[in-house]
Parts: C-alpha cells; structure tokens; sequence
C-alpha cells in the first residue's frame, strides 16, 4: 500500500481575458493582493479562438497569461477558482457582463490542469461545484494538448510559453 503524501507544490497560473486593457494594472494589483507577486506576465494579444466572450465584454476580449511566484498547494485548486469567480464580479459592466475573466491552473512538471466550473465528461470534481480540466501534458520534450484542450490553450506560442514556464519551475521554482 502506497503511503500517502503531501502533494509537491504547484506554480499558480492564471489565463486572463479583459474586455479593455485599461482594466490591466488594477486587476493585476487585485490578483497580487491576493496570490502575491507576479513572476511572469504573457505578451497581450486579442482572443480570437472563439466569440463566446465577445457579447458579454462588448467585443473581441484581449487574452494573457501570468504566473506567480509563490507555489501553491495544488488541493487549494477549488478554493482559487472561487475567488477568482468572486473577484470577477467586481469587474461587471453597466449591464453586468463580465469585463474581466479569470482562468486559474496548476502548472507542475507533468501537466497543466486548469479550475472550471463546468462539469464535463473529462473533468474530475474537486469540491463546491469546481472541476478539475487537465488541459496540457508534458511528454517527450514538450506539453501536448489533448482531445478537450481549448483553442488557444492548442496554439503552439502558448504551448512554448508555459514549456518556459515548466523550465522555471524544474530550475528551482523561479
């Protein structure tokens, strides 16, 4: 029988869309606030992978990544999602749509798996409603997305960028 063990730590990143870049510095200061620093922030680019966001933020949103500095249990995965969910709601529009929205993951040596609170075939129940979506895995050199893997989580640009960022963490966290 297997002994069981903490889990190692995980590097919290987050996929960002906003509906205007103005929203950037403060939302980046609110996210810190509550994860700490900011180690790496992706180039800004427009999300064009899909027009699911694009009436509730009154047009093509704008799509980039970060990553934190501190390492996080990755059980606090549900937890995250839920106050990243809350800290949405304070970024409504005058017609309460979102202007702002926040895809928390784990990014780990093996695999990046992102928090939804869409339940899927696919996708493993961690607690209040929250699911777990293994979205990337590494294997032979490079991570390589699956059957489910959203679009822009498929593009090779960021594909490379969270490879970078695995290579930080294998180097000691950093």
């Amino acid at each position: 029988m297997a002994t069981a063990r903490p889990f190692p730590k995980n590097r919290l990143v987050m996929g960002i869309l906003l509906a205007r870049r103005a929203l950037l510095e403060g939302l980046l200061r609110e996210l810190e606030a509550l994860y700490g620093p900011i180690c790496e922030v992706s180039p800004i680019r427009v999300f064009e992978e899909s027009d699911y966001y694009d009436t509730e933020m009154g047009n093509k949103p704008l799509r980039l990544y970060v990553a934190f500095t501190h390492l996080v249990d990755p059980s606090r995965l549900a937890a995250i999602k839920g106050e990243t969910n809350a800290l949405e709601l304070r970024f409504l529009n005058a017609e309460g749509g979102r202007e702002v929205n926040l895809d928390p993951g784990l990014l780990s040596l093996t695999s990046l798996v992102l928090a939804t609170a869409k339940g899927r075939t696919h996708r493993i129940a961690l607690a209040d409603g929250i699911w777990a979506d293994l979205t990337l895995i590494w294997s032979k050199g490079r991570f390589v997305p699956l059957d489910w893997t959203y679009a822009d989580y498929r593009d090779e640009g960021v594909r490379s960028l969270f490879g970078a960022w695995r290579e930080a963490l294998k180097q000691g966290g950093g």
